[in-house]
Order: structure tokens, then C-alpha cells, then sequence
């Protein structure tokens, strides 16, 4: 089983430009949907009343068809709404900007519509209903300004489409001679108020949308503020609890060589007599505090990004013979058999580094181990080394093999095996990682554990990568697993 070594960061990374442009264009779109039934629902009561203004007074056949056209859009968008509601209302990005691609010339279709209602009336029926439809072209341009100016290329075609059908809903009667020579200046008078009025209306629905745009952009990065500071407070919260935990195992771990070497020193104080007896255990209590605090200043130093590499070439031989000689006392004390197997092998890589990792597997493996031993060996494959660290311990139950890793994790169903602060896989973890090698668990309770540190091949003689694996260790020695 692989264990992920790689501590979890959650460093809150801000969104790109483009990510911001998309979140604020979708929900401009949401705030134009939001505003389409009003202004449909106020077209579908304006249309009754138009009718009945124009019904006898202009062409029935034209006003027949633009009923029948304005009836069958006005039909169509309520459709469009309600399937915008049922497959896009949510979704982000890209996927509304689809929904505006298929249904955007709805609004243009609309504009041009009530327009040409201006060319129905115009000259042909009475002042009143020219002016009452006239009335309605206005209202429906300012409506578009809350309505539509949400999303700009939308208000765009329907403002541009409602101004053109107007224009050529004036401009017609004068090509076909409906208007007589001494009208012109009139209908060219109002075809350039009418051009005021498009301008006004464009310029004004263009900051409205650029008010409510910076208004979305505000609100984009007040989130993405909320979501940093939310995550820098659950980091400090971390931090708080990982130094409750720090302070409790360390005072823990801490009282019980500090108080045999006060006691120590208090009988070789009243004893003299048995300094032979006591210089050792005093020398072992030291080592322990020693060990603690070493363990400790490592860890910061690599937390730090402080610790030093220092690349060279390292006899793997030379460093099995180091481990054992720091460890064989610490085996022989609890009748614990230490083995070594390698052939020669030199590799590239930091000695204290690498002394330091397998030290930690090894002294994890005799601490958590009571009978038989523990076996340290270098295995040769196509591809890479693996340095194995075998015990016949007390083994890792499956749901806590993820966790050792993590700092101050002890198991706790471990019973008769050394305390520890819970430290040292911590450290081989987080070395492992700093190094580039990859670091593997097999575990069965009551059995036994293997711990695999890969490494790249960077042997000295390459020869010696291409070797099968007949000089691998074998598992059997130390017993079934």
C-alpha cells in the first residue's frame, strides 16, 4: 500500500481574470432572466390595448400579420424563460452564455417588432393612436434600461433593433409618397430626435451595466476574501490545536526523563558511593531528552524550509554498519536480533538525510517490536532502489495506516510498547518528500511491518541498476508475515 506522503496544503489560490469574467457575465445573465418576465408580462398587457387603438385605422392585413408575429415571440420567450429556469438556472460560465447564444435574437426579433408598430401608425391612423403607439416604442426603450441592460450585447440588439424599426417605420411612407413634399422636414426633424433619444438610451444603459458589473466583481472578490480568510482561519485553528497537542505530548514525554534525572541526581547526591550504578541511567535519561529534542528542531527546520542538503556519494554498506552501530544497544537491550542486507551499492545522495529516514523506520520498528527482530536491506529493481525496513512487532491496523504519518499520532491500542512524542514517521515523511522518494506501508496486526523507501537509480555503476534482483532479502528470514 502506498502512502501519500505529501502534506495537504490549502493555500486559497485567487482566480484568474478569465474565471472572474465568466462568474460576473453569468450572473449578469441570471439578473437579465430574473427581469424577463416582468417586461414580458408588461408586453403581453400593452399588445390588447394597441389593438383596439389600431383595429380599423390601419391596414388590417399588416396588422393581422404583426399580431400573429408579436403573439408567437411573446409565446416563444415565455417557453425560452421557462426552459432557462429548468436546464440553465444552475449552471455557470460558459453554459449560459450557450443558453444566450441559441435564444439572443429573440430580443432583437422583440425590438423590431414593437418598432415596426410605428410604421403600421404612422400618417395612416389617428393622432391619438399615433401617439398612444408612440407612447408604448418609448416606454418599451426605458424599459430595456432596467430590463435588459443587465447583459450588454442584449440590450444592444434590442435597443439598435427598436430604433432601426422605427426609423424605417418613418422613412418608408416617405419612399412609397405617403408624405407630402412640405412633411419632410417634420418626419426629419423626429427622425433626429429619435437618434437622441437611441443615444441617451445607450449611453445610459451602458453605465447602468457598468454599475452593476463592478457591483458583481465587488462581490466576486469579497468571496474570494471570505473564502481566504476562512481558510486562514481554519489553518490558525490547526496550528492552535497541532500546538495543544505539542505542548501535551512534549510536557508528557518530557516529565519522565526529567523527573528519573531528578531523582538521579538526588541519590547521587546522598550516595556517592553509587555513581557506577547510577552514571548510566542518568546517561540514558540525557539521551532521551536529547532524542526529543533533536526530533523536535528537525522537524521545525523542515517545516522552515531550512534543512541544508548536502549531495554526495554514500556506501550503502558504510551506512547499514552506521544504523547498526546506533542501534544494536537498543536491540540487544530487549533481546532483539538488528540484521543488515546489502551488497555494495554507492549512491547519490545526502548521508544525514537518509541515515536520518531509515534511523526512524528502524527505531520505530525495535520500539513497536517485542520478540524476534528487525531486518534493514537494500533491494535492487529494474527501475529504482528500495530500502526495506522489516519487524515481527506489533504491526499497524489498516485504518491507522495512514495516520502515523501525521505528527503526535500514536496508536493507542499499542500496549507494552515504548512511548514515544510520535514524531519520527513524521519526519520520515516529511524528508521522504523533501528528497523526491517515495515511501510505501504493508502492515499486518500482530505480524509484522514493512516499511519501503524508493529511490531513483543513482548508483555509481550503472551495471549495478540493470541487476536483476537475486541479491534481493529475503522476508522468510525473519519469519512468517
Amino acid at each position: 500500500m502506498l502512502v501519500d506522503t505529501q502534506p495537504a496544503t490549502h493555500q486559497h489560490v485567487p482566480a484568474s481574470p478569465e474565471v472572474r469574467r465568466q462568474w460576473v457575465d453569468s450572473k449578469l445573465i441570471d439578473v437579465l432572466m430574473d427581469s424577463a418576465m416582468s417586461s414580458l408580462f408588461s408586453a403581453t398587457l400593452a399588445l390588447p390595448i394597441m389593438l383596439y387603438l389600431m383595429v380599423g385605422e390601419v391596414n388590417t392585413l399588416a396588422l393581422a400579420v404583426w399580431t400573429l408575429l408579436l403573439l408567437a415571440l411573446l409565446l416563444y420567450r415565455y417557453r425560452m424563460i421557462v426552459t432557462y429556469r429548468m436546464r440553465y438556472d444552475s449552471t455557470e460560465g460558459s453554459t449560459r452564455k450557450d443558453f444566450i447564444r441559441r435564444f439572443g435574437w429573440s430580443w432583437a426579433a422583440v425590438g423590431a417588432l414593437w418598432g415596426a408598430s410605428t410604421g403600421l401608425t404612422f400618417l395612416q391612423a389617428s393622432m391619438q393612436t399615433q401617439l398612444v403607439c408612440g407612447l408604448v416604442v418609448l416606454g418599451h426603450g426605458l424599459l430595456s434600461l432596467t430590463a435588459f441592460s443587465a447583459y450588454l450585447p442584449v440590450f444592444r440588439s434590442y435597443t439598435n433593433a427598436l430604433v432601426v424599426s422605427v426609423l424605417l417605420g418613418m422613412v418608408v411612407p416617405m419612399l412609397l409618397g405617403m408624405v407630402p413634399v412640405t412633411g419632410y422636414e417634420h418626419v426629419v426633424l423626429l427622425g433626429l430626435l429619435l437618434l437622441v433619444f437611441w443615444r441617451l438610451l445607450r449611453t445610459a444603459g451602458e453605465r447602468l451595466h457598468q454599475v452593476q458589473r463592478s457591483s458583481l466583481e465587488l462581490q466576486f472578490f469579497n468571496q474570494e476574501l471570505i473564502d481566504s480568510l476562512t481558510q486562514q482561519t481554519r489553518a490558525s485553528l490547526r496550528a492552535v490545536a497541532t500546538k495543544n497537542r505539542f505542548l501535551a505530548s512534549a510536557a508528557h514525554d518530557l516529565r519522565q526523563p526529567v523527573h528519573a534525572l531528578s531523582l538521579y541526581a538526588d541519590w547521587l547526591a546522598t550516595e556517592p558511593e553509587m555513581a557506577t550504578d547510577i552514571a548510566p541511567r542518568i546517561l540514558q535519561s540525557t539521551r532521551a531528552i536529547n532524542e526529543l529534542f533533536d526530533s523536535l528542531f528537525d522537524l521545525t527546520r523542515i517545516d522552515a524550509g531550512n534543512y541544508k542538503l548536502r549531495l554526495q556519494y554514500v556506501d550503502v554498506q558504510q551506512l547499514f554498519a552506521d544504523v547498526v552501530l546506533q542501534f544494536e544497544p537498543v536491540a540487544t537491550g530487549k533481546s532483539l536480533k538488528l540484521r543488515t542486507h546489502a551488497r555494495p551499492t554507492t549512491l547519490w545522495a545526502d548521508p544525514v538525510v537518509l541515515r536520518r529516514i531509515l534511523g526512524n523506520l528502524v527505531s520505530n520498528a525495535l520500539r513497536h517490536t517485542h520478540k524476534g527482530g528487525v531486518l534493514l536491506g537494500l533491494r535492487h529493481r529494474s527501475d529504482m532502489l528500495v530500502f526495506e525496513v522489516w519487524d515481527t512487532g506489533v504491526g499497524i491496523a489498516r485504518e491507522h495506516q495512514q495516520a502515523i504519518f501525521q505528527e503526535f499520532f500514536r496508536v493507542s491500542q499499542h500496549q507494552g510498547t515504548e512511548d514515544s512524542l510520535g514524531l519520527g514517521l513524521t519526519i520520515v515523511s516529511k524528508l521522504a518528500t523533501m528528497m523526491g522518494y517515495q515511501l510505501a506501508l504493508q502492515s499486518v496486526v500482530n505480524q509484522g511491518s514493512v516499511f519501503r523507501l524508493m529511490l531513483p537509480v543513482y548508483t555509481k555503476a550503472d551495471k549495478e541498476a540493470a541487476e536483476d534482483g537475486s541479491g534481493a532479502l529475503n522476508p522468510d528470514a525473519m519469519g512468517s508475515r
